[in-house]
């Protein structure tokens, strides 16, 4: 009898485990995945971003024209809700090209800051797509170019009806930076305003007037733009052409942001920003006190990360990692890098090299690196785009290639060559295990296995031109990420290590490249352009 007890007993603890986890498993899957734990707003926004250029990514309507639904109809291939799967991209964000109401297929020239283009889909779409993102846990930004506007906008109607008409008591008779011939300053783009002696500035184009941020009521008009779409969800924004405020007085240009980030994070404390200042490290620097800004040194075929991945001396790379950290943190002691490889203003990174192996490479060096890196659409699968002799930036949007039923189409104005696009897709690549995109997927989630990797404090470790890497700290936490960029396996020993603090790793967590990684003591072997992490 107590022999059966006991049997019994045992029977019924057995099947309370198997009960508890399979309720775990139902909790922890899909839409009922318990909240992602309380961490520090600023640290969570060292994410893996994703810019997608709306109009090229995915089309839901049969139009040719991407749109808001076809990018929720992709999320699974972006983030399927385990960023360490390995089995989608796992991004940790995504960034919108601009949505609002234009009449460019760029949308860089907003006409009504308050309506998403029909083309792209309503404000239900838009609050949708930041829903189901936010159940996964990725974050939203929409690119918002506030320094000029459409000359579409009813903002610049008014304010052309009131300089021809000399109505200075109009409230947007100075809603535009706008000079006499007398007043032009050198350097400076100028269209005129027929019939009156007034030209408006238009750095870009005449049909992009540039917004006077002297008036107040015009830096109103930009909170409020800003506000209404935090107020949807979107958990910030990318800022483009930063320095085009006050065009050429870095100054008052930074004075601007600061403000303007010091009314956005009362609204909302977390919210992720990053600016676009396209200039030398010296000017961009200027921005960090008020927010993150892309870094272009790191980024095209002849920035930092592409010359190592093809075999030039890798401490330039790892020299300058740690030094421009230093100088973020020395101006904002939250800053962050913000490196990526090209974006819809650059030719395609892949095409800057010769063989896809130097492209996963460069992957490495790029997303294996601090802070929050942005990944360009469809640079996952090697795709390629440039300008060509025609000079369009249309041939850098070109349309996402799914290979499945998607009806995506190339912009307008696109003149790239069929031939010289890559013969796979996204459809195909997903299924083969070796290739761009499943190598993507699984360094993302390697990425994203070590938080010190995006948040840690990096120390230079060089060994020979071709090897070298890093002392990687946070917190509790010490890591060594060395880097192969050549085309052969190299050694080195650990043992000899300077400017490691004693540091001594005794163990590989993971290795990604080409080759693989042994330790046997203290003598590492690399695999031919291959990176490993080691604790």
């Amino acid at each position: 009898m107590q022999k059966n007890r006991m049997k019994w007993i045992s029977t019924l603890l057995a099947a309370t485990v198997l009960l508890s986890a399979l309720a775990m498993t139902a909790c922890n899957s899909g839409k009922d995945q318990p909240p992602e734990p309380e961490v520090d707003p600023i640290d969570d926004n060292f994410r893996t971003f994703y810019q997608i250029f709306v109009g090229s990514f995915s089309d839901s309507n049969g139009d040719g024209i991407g749109d808001l639904r076809g990018i929720i109809n992709r999320l699974d291939y972006l983030n399927d809700g385990n960023i360490h799967s390995g089995k989608s991209l796992g991004v940790q964000g995504i960034w919108l090209s601009p949505i609002f109401t234009s009449p460019s297929y760029h949308k860089y020239d907003a006409k009504d800051y308050y309506a998403i283009d029909w083309r792209f889909g309503t404000e239900e779409d838009l609050k949708e797509l930041v829903t189901l993102c936010h159940e996964r846990n990725v974050k939203v930004i929409l690119d918002l170019a506030i320094n000029h506007t459409s000359n579409q906008h009813e903002w610049f109607l008014k304010f052309k009806e009131a300089r021809v008409n000399g109505n200075t008591a109009d409230p947007y008779y100075d809603f535009y930076s706008c000079a006499t011939t007398a007043e032009k300053v050198n350097g400076v783009t100028y269209q005129k305003i027929a019939g009156v002696d007034c030209w408006y500035e238009c750095n870009f184009s005449g049909s992009m007037p540039e917004l006077n941020f002297d008036n107040p009521e015009v830096r109103k008009a930009a909170l409020d733009v800003a506000k209404h779409y935090l107020d949807l969800g979107v958990d910030g924004f990318r800022f483009d052409a930063v320095k085009y405020i006050y065009f050429g007085d870095t100054a008052r240009s930074v004075d601007f942001w600061e403000w303007y980030m010091t009314e956005l994070r009362a609204v909302k404390p977390d919210i992720y920003c990053v600016g676009e200042c396209w200039s030398g490290d010296s000017e961009v620097l200027e921005y960090y006190p008020a927010l993150n800004c892309f870094n272009f040194t790191m980024a095209q075929a002849e920035g930092v990360v592409a010359t190592a991945a093809k075999g030039q001396s890798i401490s330039k790379y790892t020299g300058y990692i740690t030094s421009y950290q230093d100088k973020i943190l020395a101006k904002n002691p939250n800053g962050m890098i913000m490196p990526f490889l090209s974006n819809h203003d650059m030719d395609r990174i892949a095409g800057a090299f010769i063989t896809e192996n130097h492209m996963r490479m460069a992957a490495n060096l790029y997303l294996l690196s601090p802070g929050s890196p942005v990944i360009y659409y469809g640079e996952e699968l090697g795709m390629r785009g440039s300008r060509g002799s025609e000079s369009t930036d249309a041939n850098r949007r070109l349309a996402m290639l799914w290979g499945d039923d998607d009806l995506i189409r190339d912009p307008v104005g696109s003149t790239y060559p069929a031939d010289k696009q890559i013969p796979t897709n996204a459809a195909t690549q997903m299924a083969d295990e070796t290739s761009l995109y499943n190598y993507y997927c699984k360094l993302i989630a390697v990425r994203h296995k070590y938080p010190a990797i995006a948040r840690g404090d990096y120390t230079a470790v060089n060994v020979e031109k071709n090897l070298g890497g890093f002392v990687i700290r946070h917190g509790e936490e010490t890591l060594l990420l060395i880097h192969n960029t050549s085309m052969e396996e190299l050694t080195l020993d650990l043992s000899t290590l300077t400017g490691t603090d004693g540091f001594i790793p005794t163990e590989i967590l993971d290795a990604i490249g080409v080759g693989n990684a042994t330790l046997e003591g203290s003598i590492l072997t690399v695999g031919p352009q291959t990176s490993v992490v080691l604790d």
